[in-house]
């Protein structure tokens, strides 16, 4: 019974880990400026320093191209 309760918790803990997605290399992320609206490519996400500039999508882009083509059509994004 003890070795159930144990592995259950075990599960428990690892279970999170299991289903998070893998970071695929290289990655794009398509960056919104609050201040001037914009959006802007870039290849790593913004520190916490920077509170003027967010994350505009939860996507993760393989090219730089996908990822311009992203800031054309994203509603944060638009004007």
């Amino acid at each position: 019974m003890k070795r159930l309760v144990v592995g259950c918790c075990i599960a428990m803990i690892a279970g999170p880990c299991l289903s998070q997605p893998r970071k695929r290399e290289p990655a794009f992320y398509v960056l919104l400026n609050t201040l001037t609206r914009r959006c802007t490519v870039a290849d790593k996400l913004p520190t916490t320093d920077t509170p003027t500039v967010t994350v505009a999508s939860d996507a993760v882009y393989e090219t730089r191209a996908e990822a311009e083509v992203a800031t054309r059509t994203l509603k944060p994004c638009m004007p």
